[in-house]
C-alpha cells in the first residue's frame, strides 16, 4: 500500500478571511431533523460551517434564519452578503416528512377500468407472510377517490377503446365536490403510447387548471403498473407540498434581494431547478440524504480509495449508502415507509437512529432506541427545552463524549445533571441500573441498530463491508463509528473536517442530472438495431432540450446509459451499466459478457454455461449537466498546533466500550490539528460541530487530506501505511 500522506495536499481554507475581500459565494444547506446545515464556500476555496436549529413548522424559516445569522457572524450587512451568493443548492426533507406523516394533498387517481386497486393491492406480495397481525400499508389515494374510465391501449401501443370526455366530465364533477386537490393519472399500458393519457392530462388540466396533475407518461414511462401507478401517486400527494414550499421559500429569497441560482438537490445526487422539482416533486424524496455518497465519493478518491461507504448520523436518522469505484450506487426500488417509489434513486438505507433517539422499554422489558425522536423541539433531556425522555445525546453526554459547555462550540449549553437524574428515575429505574449503566445500554443498542443498517446497503447488495473504506458524517455520527466498526470489521474509518455538515458540503459537488427510461421487452437475439438506438437518440435529444434550458451547454453534458436485463424466466432484474460507446457500435457482446459478470457478482452464479438467453425490460440513459465544482472542501483553519501537547484542552472520564468502564482520557482541541499527528486511542476530539471518539482498539491520524484518519489497530494489515 502506497503512503497516502505524500499524495494528498493539506489545503487550508482562510476562513477568517472570508469577510475580508469581496468574492462570490456558493452555499449549500441541508434541512435536518434537529439542526439545519450551512456550508459556505468562497472562489478562494475558504469556507464557513454554520447550523441553526431546524424549524418543523416551516423549514424555509430554518433556511433564512441560517443565512442572516452567517451574514452576522461574518459582519456583514444582509444584502451586501446575499448579492455576493452565486448559488445556493438546498436539499429538502419536505417530501419525505410528508410521505412519512401522511400529510400531503388529498389525491385523487384517474385509471383505466378493471385496474381500480392495483394501488392497494401492489405486487400482490404479502411483505411478512409469517406474521399474523400484519396489515397492508394504507395507500395515498383512498379508494373512494380511485375513478376509472372505460379506454385501453393493447400491449402492443395500439389504441383499442378512446377516452370518452363525458367519463371525464363526470370525474371532475366529483372532483371538484371532494375538494381534491392533487390528480395521478395512470393508465394501462400507456408507456407504449401516451396519447391517451396526454388526452385525459390536458382534459383535466384545461378543467381543473388549479389542481397539481401528475400524468405517469412525464414521470415514469416504463413498464410494471404498479411500480408507474404508485411512483406518480407520490409525485401528485407531495406535489402540492413541494409547490407550496418552493414558493414560500422562492418569495423569502425574493425579499432578502437573492438574485443568484437557488438548485434542488435530487434523489439521484444531481440538483435540478426549482421548477423541475414543482413538477417532478417524487426527484426530492431523498432530496437531503442523497448529498452523503456524493461527498463520500469526492473524498474516497481524495485518499486514494474506490469503494467506500458513507454513514450520516443526524439528529433524527442514521442514513447509509454504497461507493463502489467511485460511483453512488443507485437502484429504481425504493421504498418510502414502504410506499415504493420506481425512479433511479441513490441506494440509501435510513433508519431511526440519530442523536434525538429516545430509549424506550418494550413489552418484552428490552431496552430499545428508536426510531422516535425528540427531534428539536423539545430534544433531549439536556437540551432544556421541556424534553423529559433519555435520548442518544443524553447517553453521549452521561458517557463523556460530549462536553456539556462546548455543545455545539458553546453555542447550546447541555443540561448534564437533568439528563442524569432523568435517566436513572425513568429508563434506568426500569432496568435497575444507574444513569452511567443505563447510557452504556443506550450507546451500545443505537451501534447496533446502526451497524444492522450498514449490513442491510452492503452484505444483503452482496458486497463485504471489510472490504469497504467508512466515511463518517453528522454531527454524533464520529463518537459511534468506532463500535460501529467493530461490530462490522470494518478496520478503518474517516472523519472529514466538514463531517457535521457532510450533506450540505456534498451538495456543492452536485452536478444537474436526469434520469430517462424508454420500456423494450424483447429477446437480446431480437433488438431491432435502428429501434434500440432510436431509443437513445430520442432520451438524449430530450435530455439536451431540458439541460440547455437549466444553462448547460451542450459540451458540458454527458451520457451514461444503461440496461434492465434478466436471463429469459426471471421475475427481476439487473441494472447494468454500459458505455455509450457499446451502444452506439452495438456491441452486444461486451453487454452479454458485463450482464453475466454482474450477475454472478450479486447473486453468486451465472447461465452463461447454459447458454440461457438474456431478455430487455428498460433502457435507460442518465444524462449529466457538468457544473463547476469547488476544488476543496477543507474546512481547516490557517495555523494549526505545532506540536500534539499544544492541542491538549485537558481530560475527563469517558466511556470506554472495550472494557465497559469510564476512563479518563486526553481530550484534543479538533479544530486545531491540521498538521500530520499520531493520537493513540483512548481519546477525544472535540471540534466546534462535532466530536470524534478514538476507543481504546484504534490511533487517528491528523491532518491527511482535511481528515482524521481513525484506524484499529488490530485488525490493520501488516505493514500498511496511511
Amino acid at each position: 500500500m502506497y503512503d497516502r500522506k505524500s499524495q494528498i495536499p493539506n489545503p487550508k481554507s482562510q476562513i477568517l478571511n472570508l469577510k475580508s475581500q469581496i468574492m462570490k459565494y456558493k452555499l449549500g444547506i441541508d434541512v435536518g431533523g434537529t439542526f439545519t446545515d450551512f456550508f459556505l464556500i468562497g472562489e478562494d476555496g475558504s469556507s464557513l460551517i454554520h447550523k441553526t436549529l431546524s424549524t418543523p413548522h416551516d423549514s424555509s424559516v430554518g433556511f433564512i434564519t441560517g443565512i442572516k445569522e452567517i451574514a452576522q457572524k461574518l459582519n456583514l450587512e444582509l444584502n451586501s452578503f446575499i448579492n455576493d451568493i452565486d448559488t445556493i443548492v438546498h436539499g429538502t426533507t419536505v417530501a419525505t416528512n410528508a410521505l412519512l406523516t401522511m400529510n400531503g394533498a388529498k389525491t385523487a387517481l384517474v385509471t383505466t377500468k378493471g385496474f381500480r386497486d392495483a394501488l392497494e393491492m401492489r405486487r400482490g406480495i404479502r411483505e411478512e407472510r409469517y406474521n399474523n397481525h400484519y396489515q397492508n400499508v394504507k395507500p395515498l389515494v383512498p379508494r373512494y377517490l380511485r375513478f376509472t374510465i372505460d379506454e385501453r391501449i393493447d400491449a402492443t401501443g395500439n389504441s383499442l377503446i378512446p377516452v370518452k370526455t363525458a367519463e371525464l366530465d363526470t370525474i371532475i364533477e366529483q372532483i371538484k365536490k371532494e375538494e381534491v386537490k392533487a390528480i395521478a393519472i395512470c393508465l394501462m399500458n400507456s408507456y407504449l403510447n401516451t396519447e391517451h393519457e396526454k388526452i385525459t392530462t390536458k382534459y383535466l388540466r384545461d378543467a381543473l387548471p388549479d389542481l397539481f396533475i401528475s400524468g405517469s407518461y412525464e414521470v415514469l414511462p416504463s413498464v410494471r403498473f404498479y411500480e408507474r401507478v404508485s411512483t406518480t401517486c407520490i409525485n401528485a400527494y407531495i406535489g402540492v407540498v413541494i409547490d407550496k414550499y418552493l414558493k414560500s421559500l422562492l418569495g423569502k429569497l425574493q425579499d432578502i434581494n437573492f438574485t443568484g441560482k437557488l438548485m434542488i438537490m435530487q434523489s439521484n445526487g444531481g440538483v435540478v431547478t426549482p421548477d423541475v422539482a414543482r413538477k417532478i416533486a417524487a426527484v426530492t424524496v431523498l432530496s437531503g440524504p442523497a448529498a452523503a455518497p456524493i461527498a463520500g465519493a469526492y473524498y474516497a478518491e481524495l485518499l486514494g480509495f474506490d469503494n467506500c461507504i458513507t454513514m450520516d448520523m443526524g439528529g433524527t436518522s442514521f442514513d447509509a449508502s454504497l461507493v463502489v469505484n467511485r460511483k453512488c450506487v443507485t437502484s429504481t426500488e425504493g421504498n418510502i415507509d414502504r410506499h415504493r417509489i420506481a425512479l433511479p434513486t441513490l441506494d440509501i438505507i435510513t433508519i431511526g437512529a440519530g442523536g434525538g433517539s429516545i430509549g424506550w422499554i418494550d413489552k418484552g422489558g428490552l431496552l430499545q432506541m428508536g426510531p422516535k425522536s425528540a427531534g428539536s423541539l423539545p430534544g433531549p433531556i439536556s437540551y432544556n427545552r421541556d424534553g423529559v425522555e433519555p435520548a442518544c445525546t443524553d447517553a453521549d453526554l452521561i458517557l463523556g463524549y460530549l462536553d456539556p459547555d462546548f455543545f455545539a462550540g458553546g453555542k447550546y449549553i447541555l443540561n448534564k445533571e437533568k439528563a442524569i437524574e432523568l435517566t436513572k428515575n425513568t429508563l434506568g429505574k426500569s432496568l435497575n441500573l444507574d444513569a452511567i449503566k443505563t447510557a452504556a445500554g443506550m450507546y451500545r443498542v443505537i451501534n447496533m441498530n446502526m451497524a444492522q443498517g450498514v449490513r442491510q446497503v452492503s452484505v444483503e447488495r452482496g458486497y463485504d463491508p471489510r472490504e469497504f473504506l467508512m466515511i463518517c458524517a453528522g454531527g454524533a455520527g464520529s463518537i459511534h463509528a468506532g463500535e460501529i466498526c467493530r461490530e462490522l470489521e470494518i478496520p478503518m474509518f474517516v472523519v472529514p473536517d466538514v463531517a457535521s455538515i457532510f450533506c450540505a458540503a456534498g451538495m456543492l459537488l452536485g452536478d444537474l442530472k436526469h434520469d430517462y427510461v424508454r420500456s423494450y421487452m424483447t429477446r437480446f437475439s431480437k433488438i431491432e438495431k435502428n429501434k434500440f438506438l432510436a431509443f437513445y437518440d430520442d432520451m438524449k435529444s430530450e435530455a439536451v432540450l431540458t439541460l440547455t434550458e437549466e444553462g448547460i451547454s451542450k459540451e458540458k453534458i454527458e451520457y451514461y446509459p444503461s440496461l434492465d436485463l434478466r436471463y429469459i424466466g426471471q421475475f427481476h432484474e439487473v441494472p447494468l451499466e454500459v458505455s455509450m460507446k457499446d451502444i452506439n457500435d452495438f456491441n452486444t457482446t461486451s453487454i452479454i459478457g458485463a450482464f453475466h459478470k454482474e450477475h454472478n457478482r450479486k447473486y453468486g452464479y451465472e447461465l452463461k454455461n447454459e447458454g440461457t438467453e438474456l431478455e430487455v425490460i428498460n433502457v435507460r440513459l442518465r444524462a449529466v449537466g457538468v457544473t463547476e465544482k469547488p476544488q476543496s472542501l477543507s474546512g481547516a483553519k490557517e495555523k494549526g498546533a505545532e506540536t500534539l501537547q499544544q492541542a491538549l484542552k485537558g481530560y475527563r472520564p469517558a466511556y470506554i466500550p472495550e472494557t465497559d468502564s469510564m476512563q479518563k482520557v486526553p481530550v484534543y482541541d479538533g479544530d486545531i490539528l491540521i498538521n500530520n499527528f499520531k493520537i493513540e486511542g483512548p481519546a477525544l476530539i472535540e471540534q466546534i460541530n462535532t466530536t470524534i471518539f478514538i476507543g481504546d482498539s484504534y490511533n487517528c491520524e491528523t491532518g491527511i487530506g482535511g481528515a482524521f484518519i481513525v484506524y484499529n489497530k488490530y485488525l490493520m494489515p501488516n505493514g500498511f501505511k496511511i
